[in-house]
């Protein structure tokens, strides 16, 4: 359990970057200045206070309120001794969020009778101790398969699989700080698009713009349709499967799904039943378009 910073801490802090993303995993990056201390020009006391895998929690305070602005693990250490009378070494502390433990083992491992929304609440629920929260949204038509037709195997680390089971439903995994110190926000779900509506970009207009540039870009190349075929069990006959629409708010007047010349592709034979075999298809073409 993370223990508040000590006096030494703050006062050797240089800086402090925090990376957030819903992509990939979030990090932090911390530097601090130090000076040797006993007969060992390697004897940083600093050291002994950040140790690889020791738990990091940065947290601001607005109007005495608190606001996480990263959790996570120490995954790296950097020490950059001064080679000049007066001037401080540093000591630079990298480390990911918390998602990161969920990467430490591979393992296999069956999940009878168990679809994808209970396979990840599951895994999340293993990491507790990290104050992990999981918000997770089912897919539509995920349904327990028998365990005649068959069972999902995991080959991989937790979070590996989790991220294989997002892709296959278009949907995005990551790990949020808070919403209270000691605490993260697992997310497994569509991307999150909708939001709050923010105040208008505003550039070229004086003192009224809050950017210094912006540019725009449209790939033609990257919106695709998907379809595939797969085996109807019960009939002995196959069956074809398309994409829809995009589920994803369009950000464009127009879908580039209904321009002139759009990408097909295949959804590759994975054994799928239909209601997995939909799902896939539609993620490849819900991520073809952002």
């Amino acid at each position: 359990m993370p223990k508040p910073a000590s006096r030494l801490l703050l006062q050797s802090l240089t800086s402090v970057e925090v990376t957030n993303s819903d992509t990939e995993r979030s990090g932090f990056q911390i530097v601090f200045s130090v000076s040797p201390s006993g007969k060992s020009d390697l004897d940083y006391p600093l050291l002994k206070q950040v140790k690889q895998f020791n738990r990091v929690v940065l947290v601001v305070t607005f109007n005495g309120k608190p606001h996480v602005l990263s959790d996570g693990m120490i995954t790296n250490l950097q020490l950059q001794p001064s080679t000049q009378a007066g001037v401080p070494s540093t000591i630079t502390v990298t480390g990911e969020d918390v998602s990161v433990m969920m990467d430490m083992e591979e393992k296999i491992e069956k999940h009878p009778s168990q679809n994808q929304t209970a396979i990840t609440t599951k895994i999340i629920g293993k990491y507790a101790k990290y104050g992990i929260i999981p918000k997770v949204t089912p897919p539509s038509g995920d349904k327990p398969p028998l365990p005649t037709e068959y069972i999902p195997i995991q080959y991989g680390t937790d979070l590996e699989y989790i991220l294989e089971m997002a892709e296959r439903n278009g949907y995005v995994f990551f790990i949020s700080p808070g919403p209270v110190p000691l605490t993260n926000t697992a997310y497994w779900g569509p991307p999150p698009k909708l939001g709050v509506p923010q105040s208008a970009i505003s550039v070229n207009m004086g003192w009224h713009s809050n950017v210094d540039s912006i540019n725009f870009q449209y790939d033609g190349l990257a919106a695709s349709q998907a379809s595939g075929e797969l085996l109807d069990c019960k009939k002995n006959q196959p069956k074809q499967v398309k994409s829809a629409k995009s589920k994803s708010p369009s950000l464009a007047s127009t879908s580039a799904l209904k321009q002139p010349v759009v990408r097909k592709r295949l959804l590759p034979p994975q054994g799928l039943n239909q209601s997995q075999a939909k799902a896939g298809v539609q993620s490849i073409t819900d991520r073809s378009l952002g």
